[in-house]
């Protein structure tokens, strides 16, 4: 599997993936309502997957304490 890291892609190789990941329904710029993630920051090189789908994971543990599985330093 080739790196998906921001240094390593390219922008038009970031859409492709998340395309890919979450379907040709994806309109680069047009929300992200379903997933709750704003992949275009992935996609203009700003944040990396892996910082988005922690911040999403924190959002979710903070919205749903009964849920938490790991720990986000949110007191």
């Amino acid at each position: 599997m080739a790196s998906i890291l921001i240094k390593d892609t390219t922008r038009e190789q970031r859409e492709q993936i998340v395309r890919e990941a979450l379907g040709d329904d994806y309109e680069v710029g047009c929300g992200y309502e379903s997933t709750g993630i704003n992949y275009d920051l992935y996609i203009e090189g700003k944040k990396e997957l892996r910082e988005l789908n922690m911040e999403a994971n924190c959002g979710f543990e903070v919205a749903h304490p009964e849920e938490r599985k790991s720990g986000c330093n949110f007191n």
